[in-house]
């Protein structure tokens, strides 16, 4: 790739020396690198391709790091790294040791906060204006923020408290009119609304850069303009915008890929003695074809071919199949609703929303909502199920706990991506909600291992008389192994060597990782039993009897060492006076950078090569 530009760029202060034209030309390049990269590592296309000109843009404007640039969610943030020195490793994006597809403090100084969840750069933003405000720091923070953020109720906290704040505060509103699903809700109406009124900035980017280089008298001139916009936009829209009602001075709408017309609003809104919201529009996908038509699609890849836009085929998987099964129920009962946080489509729940688009609820990116809002359906006699990645449940405890738990009402939590997820790293890993969901009471937890569990673990949920049930799977397909495992209950399976005197235990995913270590220990002359827990809390009775009797057990879990099923298992055992080894192994107390699954499985010691070396560690040992 021919890039005479962008190799140049090892600052923000080498974008300052382009001039417009280059500024152009840069834009290209880096939409063929974006598209490149991406094209054979994966990653999040269409976002970063629409916030091109407006990252250019903002590092012309502002000094960087010293101007703190705050991303929201990070989807947007490949530009941003690009320009601040880590061309020469952006192919190494969401590879192991590589960079964080998502901003990471601890890659750049010009990394402010990590952002992988949304709406939290208004927040964020706010907190480092105000610091610095009360130490009299002149440089700025500006805040980037997509419009599918705007469904999360975040938002409007760190709204209604910065417009009353009256802090120097630059909010850019990235409109692209697209979350990963629809937007959804009257504050995208409203969106809309403004966008189709643009007419009273058009004059302004010209007369203003003339204006401010008259001597003496620019300056004063520029304030009338202000003052002269204002009046204008006010007779456009009859009344004060949504966002002046809160205290921020609103600019906008304006053109997201003109970088003319950009750096002037940029540069007027750095004039503005408060809290500034300027309201750009972009197109996802821009300048790849493919990702322009599909910009959904396009979202999050895997990897495509860039010259035809093709994905490969991904086989069928948990998501795929859950939302099938769920379909299939609720042709059978009329009282199940679907819920999601703006991710349908990622959830596998589009095949239900079709078919029952008025039990289908999209919320928006407001899973706290979800969690209080399902609650509510079920208190009436609904039966809701929340489809939501494991990562993005973390977000609800309170609600989990006092509004589903404490009523104990009966809500189900298909709960997607648990465990490892790979690329996406540190802010998306599902390693945390079987500790937090089993510190609440009345909480019931499964973990299937096959499509067939996870059948059998959704019929328990729908009729079993009980209050809240999640029922956690991990990101992709069945692996083929778990097929092996017999189910005597609905709690636990078994494999192996009943007469062992060790015993693997384990759940989900790893189920299958250790009737491969099973088989293997066997041809080794090493026996061994396989527990698989498909109920991992409350843990079941009849497992418990089993592992009372072996004088060795290896317990695995891809989950967090402290509070997991692991710790739990090991302080019934020890309840019930145990008097055998118990080993575990988990994920330590850390958060688990990006790789692939299958090297996030062997670092941690928990595929089936790992099972083998620590069981043969400890018969190795007693012999």
């Amino acid at each position: 790739m021919n890039n005479p530009i962008l190799p140049r760029i090892r600052t923000p202060q080498d974008v300052k020396a382009l001039n417009e034209d280059e500024l152009q030309t840069l834009c290209g390049e880096v939409r063929q690198t974006l598209i490149a990269v991406t094209a054979k590592n994966g990653g999040h296309l269409a976002s970063n391709l629409g916030a091109v000109e407006l990252t250019v843009a903002l590092h012309y404007v502002f000094q960087s790091p010293d101007d703190q640039i705050v991303f929201d969610v990070g989807h947007q943030c490949y530009t941003h790294k690009l320009l601040t020195g880590r061309y020469d490793r952006f192919g190494s994006l969401r590879t192991e040791g590589g960079l964080s597809g998502f901003c990471r403090p601890s890659e750049s100084e010009h990394d402010i906060f990590y952002s992988g969840h949304s709406g939290t750069s208004v927040s964020a933003g706010l907190g480092l204006a105000t610091a610095k405000k009360l130490q009299n720091d002149p440089h700025f923070v500006v805040s980037v923020i997509g419009d599918g953020s705007f469904t999360g109720g975040l938002v409007y906290e760190a709204l209604n408290n910065g417009g009353r704040s009256g802090t120097r505060h630059i909010l850019v509103l990235n409109d692209n009119n697209m979350s990963i699903s629809e937007n959804v809700g009257s504050l995208a109406k409203y969106l809309a609304v403004i966008r189709s009124t643009p007419q009273y900035y058009t004059f302004k980017a010209s007369t203003e850069r003339t204006l401010s280089k008259i001597p003496s008298i620019g300056k004063p001139l520029v304030q009338k303009l202000y003052d002269l916009k204002t009046a204008v936009k006010n007779r456009l829209y009859a009344e004060s915008t949504f966002f002046e009602d809160l205290g921020y001075r609103y600019m906008g709408p304006v053109d997201g890929h003109n970088i003319s017309v950009l750096i002037d609003a940029l540069e007027a809104a750095k004039r503005v003695n408060g809290p500034v919201l300027l309201h750009v529009n972009t197109q996802k996908g821009k300048g790849y074809r493919f990702a322009e038509e599909n910009p959904r699609a396009f979202h999050g890849v895997a990897g495509f071919d860039p010259l035809t836009g093709e994905q490969p085929k991904a086989g069928e998987s948990f998501s795929s199949r859950f939302g099938s099964l769920l379909k299939a129920q609720a042709e059978k009962q009329p009282e199940i609703c679907a819920i999601t946080a703006a991710m349908g489509f990622s959830t596998g729940l589009e095949p239900f929303k079709d078919a029952f688009p008025d039990r289908f609820f999209d919320v928006g990116i407001a899973e706290e909502h979800a969690v209080t809002f399902a609650a509510g359906l079920a208190k009436d006699g609904m039966l809701p199920v929340f489809a939501v990645y494991s990562t993005f449940l973390q977000r609800c405890y309170d609600e989990l706990v006092h509004d589903v738990a404490l009523q104990n009402v009966k809500v189900i939590f298909a709960i997607d991506r648990a465990g490892f997820v790979g690329e996406d790293g540190e802010t998306h890993q599902g390693l945390m909600d079987v500790a937090f969901l089993s510190s609440i009471p009345n909480f019931k937890i499964y973990a299937p291992c096959s499509f067939r569990t996870l059948q059998a673990d959704l019929n328990q949920a729908i009729h079993a008389d009980h209050g809240p049930v999640a029922v956690r799977y991990p990101r992709g397909g069945e692996p083929q192994e778990s097929e092996k495992l017999r189910f005597d209950c609905v709690e636990y399976a078994t494999y192996g060597d009943e007469s062992a005197d060790t015993a693997i235990c384990t759940y989900g995913r790893l189920s299958a990782e250790a009737v491969k270590a099973c088989d293997a220990l066997e041809k080794k002359g090493v026996p061994a039993h396989v527990v698989a827990l498909n109920q991992i809390h409350p843990l079941p009775g009849g497992a418990l009897e089993i592992l009372k009797q072996k004088r060795n057990i290896c317990f695995f879990e891809e989950g967090l060492q402290t509070g997991g099923a692991g710790e739990q298992t090991a302080l019934r055992l020890l309840e019930s006076g145990y008097g055998g080894t118990f080993r575990l192994t988990a994920v330590p107390d850390c958060f688990v950078a990006q790789a692939s699954v299958k090297e996030q499985l062997r670092k941690y010691g928990l595929d089936s090569d790992s099972m083998i070396k620590t069981m043969t560690d400890i018969t190795e040992t007693q012999a």
